[in-house]
């Protein structure tokens, strides 16, 4: 189980910053179910992406013997930026294609 740990961390924070987003720029907002879908994805994508630059996410979680205190950090800034980036430009295309 703790090996998922951060991948949850990171689904969850995707989840809470594509609400955020979500609130702070209404008028790309999907709705609270779509903006939470939408933070999931991004994420799990975020999180991947922070891994991948060696930057913290789920790699540098997974290399950890414990869970640290860093590696939780990582896990949830890399999920929550990329869930509140992912919901504002699926909003952001939303927008467009309704005008």
């Amino acid at each position: 189980m703790e090996e998922y740990l951060p991948l949850i961390i990171q689904l969850v924070s995707g989840a809470v910053g594509g609400n955020l987003a979500g609130k702070l720029m209404k008028n790309f907002s999907l709705g609270t179910l779509w903006n939470s879908v939408v933070g999931i994805l991004g994420g799990g994508l975020g999180g991947t992406v922070l891994g991948m630059l060696g930057l913290g996410g789920a790699e540098a979680a997974e290399a950890a013997s414990s869970t640290e205190l860093s590696s939780i950090l990582g896990s949830v800034a890399g999920g929550g930026v990329g869930g509140g980036i992912l919901m504002a430009i699926i909003g952001a295309v939303k927008n467009a294609m309704n005008k």
